[in-house]
């Protein structure tokens, strides 16, 4: 059945009726369908326009065709229904009558598909998030394996600078990063609900869309009727973000089948990712890392689909834009399963250390090492590297190593060159100078990942030019990816609409003697140090950051929902608040805590608490049921690069 047929004598043929249906396409929206048509009923209730009892009716209609739906969504392609929307009526007509057709009252097919798909959008985001965070600690648990195994670098292909297996890992965690970055910026932007917004002229309801916005778990309401039934801004950047990031993980890939070659045999796939030869028994194929290289050219067709399809498309909406849902569908599936297909090459990857040692050590590496040792004799770099040429040409006609050559042989082609100079040529030396912030020194990132420890973050500065700064920058990455996690878990800073939330939250564990009471005006006056956790767009966890001074912050008021215990929102609240710490330059952040050994899994170590000013003591008081002597002060040194 169409909503459309008044108009029309004549039915629409059945081929036309093929190629204009979108069902078997976005049926994948129908529970964001149910769920924008149960706020809408509540909004054209608030109108005037159905009464209590029909509110109630449709409502319970439509919560039991989502539960139907949610068991069996593909009992929707038994229908012979245009689209979801047109499904989801007729099904609610089936159960409520005439009532059914109420529903529709004020409302567009287009902007209630610009909404199903932003809901569809938010919902989905939110998994590729977790998805890319996950990719991210797969790269740090292999770097954590392969943190002193040596690799050769390239450029263009050639062999050029030593590097170490464990820094080859964290480039890609940098990478995985900004795609991150780009996905939460693009999500950002289309968490506005052009629901309200009609065919383009608005609704002629008197709808507060911004409540309507907030029911369905909206940022806000969009601005421009016209723009919002016609704006595929987020479909084209959720593409973009997908090819950016498929460009990454086919990089990736191209590595590995690269080290995984016969020609270098750096690695050896897992069975689990490989696959073999119908012909040639001998073989066993990188078949994973071909097909996540090759999947990255199917993402990129669905962006440069769909900037054709909007690109000179008139306001408002146009059946042109019908063409944005199968290709955004195929391309985030696409990038999800080629994500969590990159972690189960990462979790099996098996290296060859040997082989990417002798591998970094031919090639002549290690000739940059020499210029520098000349640059350190008062010698010119244009001139050293002049003369390195030299000494390389030297080395090929011999067929021989740059450590191989005489000390007189050397110094046929500079007289600065010294006994000293072989100390300058290893392996381990090329790696160990590199301790600038972002480079490759093995000792230091081999420390860094493998314990991240206070002992390493303390360390002073004084005698180990470099080292610190390698240290708390890969501390920085860890820090970072659990912020990231956290993120994905929907923690958030708090706004002015959680702070009854946050007030209800508190006030509920201070009555339990577990956390001090707060004002609901101190909660408002210091909503900015607030951050909060949602499931399903409903606050179940709170914490806060309070500052003492330009370097000293504490988190106060960690508590979750007791229907949200064990799930991780307690963690991320805090790894949350660390990452903020960080970017707000603090250098110490503390807690007093009943418990311990919680905050100890998270990175804090006990301090004496009578090292603690006694404006803390007192802002900290502990609660009348708890034993004062039981609190303990706690300390979490935050990776900073200054």
């Amino acid at each position: 059945m169409a909503l459309w047929g008044g108009r029309f004598k004549e039915k629409a043929s059945l081929q036309f009726k093929k190629f204009n249906d979108s069902l078997p396409v976005d049926y994948r929206m129908a529970v964001q369908d149910i769920v924008g048509s149960i706020a809408w009923a509540q909004a054209i209730h608030e109108v005037g326009v159905i009464n209590d009892g029909e509110l109630v009716r449709l409502t319970e209609a439509l919560e039991e065709l989502k539960v139907s739906v949610e068991e069996n969504p593909k009992q929707i392609l038994l229908s012979d229904a245009e689209d979801i929307h047109s499904w989801v009526e007729i099904q609610l007509i089936e159960k409520t009558g005439d009532l059914g057709k109420k529903l529709h009252t004020g409302r567009s097919r287009n902007d209630q598909v610009a909404t199903d798909l932003k809901l569809w959008c938010k919902e989905t985001g939110g998994d590729l998030l977790l998805a890319l965070v996950n990719l991210q600690q797969a790269m740090m648990n292999l770097a954590e394996r392969e943190k002193d195994t040596v690799l050769p670098g390239y450029t263009h292909l050639q062999r050029a600078q030593p590097v170490t297996f464990g820094h080859w890992c964290l480039a890609y965690v940098e990478m995985f990063n900004r795609d991150i970055g780009r996905l939460k910026d693009a999500l950002y932007r289309l968490d506005v609900s052009p629901l309200g917004s009609g065919a383009l002229a608005g609704t002629a309801y008197p709808i507060d869309r911004n409540a309507l916005a907030g029911r369905l778990g909206f940022r806000t309401a969009t601005m421009n009727s016209l723009d919002a039934v016609s704006d595929r801004d987020h479909v084209i950047e959720l593409l973009a973000t997908a090819s950016i990031s498929m460009v990454h993980l086919s990089r990736f890939a191209e590595d590995l089948v690269f080290y995984n070659s016969g020609e270098a045999g750096f690695v050896e796939m897992s069975d689990l990712v490989s696959s073999g030869s119908s012909l040639m028994p001998q073989k066993k194929n990188p078949d994973a890392c071909e097909l996540i290289r090759g999947k990255a050219g199917r993402v990129f067709g669905s962006l440069t689909g769909m900037l054709t399809t909007m690109k000179a498309l008139a306001l408002a909406y146009n059946k042109d834009m019908q063409e944005d849902k199968e290709g955004l569908f195929d391309a985030l599936d696409t990038w999800e399963e080629c994500m969590e297909m990159a972690v189960l090459v990462a979790d099996g990857l098996k290296v060859n250390r040997s082989r990417t040692l002798a591998a970094a050590q031919q090639g002549y590496a290690n000739a940059t090492e020499l210029a520098d040792y000349l640059v350190g004799k008062d010698i010119p770099f244009r001139e050293a590297h002049h003369i390195v040429g030299e000494v390389v040409l030297a080395a090929i006609a011999k067929s021989v190593p740059l450590e191989d050559l005489t000390i007189t042989q050397l110094q046929e082609f500079s007289d600065k060159i010294e006994q000293d100079v072989y100390q300058h040529l290893s392996i381990e030396s090329t790696l160990d100078k590199r301790v600038a912030l972002g480079g490759t020194s093995r000792s230091q990132v081999q420390k860094a990942l493998a314990t991240g420890n206070e002992e390493i973050l303390n360390e002073q500065v004084v005698g180990a030019p470099g080292k610190q700064q390698i240290k708390v920058a890969l501390k920085q990455v860890k820090q970072r990816l659990n912020a990231q996690r956290a993120a994905a878990m929907s923690v958030r800073r708090a706004r002015m609409s959680d702070v009854d939330s946050i007030h209800q939250l508190t006030n509920y564990w201070a009555d339990k003697g577990e956390i001090l009471p707060r004002e609901r005006y101190e909660i408002i006056h210091s909503i900015q140090n607030f951050v909060v956790a949602e499931i399903d767009g409903e606050v179940v966890g709170t914490a806060s950051l309070y500052i003492y001074e330009t370097g000293l912050a504490e988190i106060r008021s960690v508590v979750i929902k007791d229907e949200a215990q064990k799930q991780g929102q307690g963690e991320a609240l805090v790894q949350y608040l660390l990452e903020f710490a960080h970017q707000m330059e603090l250098t110490q952040v503390i807690v007093l805590t009943y418990i311990p050994e919680y905050f100890a899994q998270l990175g804090f170590t006990k301090i004496d608490k009578n090292s603690l000013a006694e404006n803390i003591i007192e802002d900290s008081a502990p609660s009348a049921n708890k034993n004062a002597e039981d609190e303990v002060a706690m300390e979490y040194i935050v990776g900073q690069s200054k």
